[in-house]
């Protein structure tokens, strides 16, 4: 019995090249993606903006019901999708604005 391998067939990709912005291998960005903190919440938030994944990553949660935390670039509560995480004592008269905060990219020098 022969194998006989196909060259001019496409070639398989075994390892997938698209990979989560916040899956470093070390989850050093966990505390940003599961703070109480607004800031942190709005850093992870912005760094899922950038991120290719963020539309799956979000259908998968929302399907594991995720009970905190940012996934694709949303805030869930509870498995359900929250714009801003209640804030302790009597709520504000007027809403509070968003906090947006832009993500600040790394200077090529310093990315090991």
């Amino acid at each position: 019995m022969t194998l006989e391998l196909d060259y001019a067939a496409e070639p398989v990709d075994l390892l997938p090249t698209r990979r989560a912005r916040c899956a470093d291998g070390e989850g050093t960005l966990t505390r940003l993606f599961f703070s109480d903190d607004a800031i942190d919440i709005a850093r992870a938030k912005a760094i899922c903006r950038r991120c290719a994944l963020h539309d799956e990553c979000l259908s998968a949660a929302l399907e594991r019901s995720e009970h905190y935390g940012v996934w694709g670039g949303q805030l869930l509560m509870d498995g359900v999708i929250v714009d801003d995480r209640p804030r302790r004592g009597r709520p504000p008269k007027s809403p509070r604005p968003a906090l947006e905060i832009d993500e600040v990219p790394v200077p090529p020098h310093l990315v090991a």
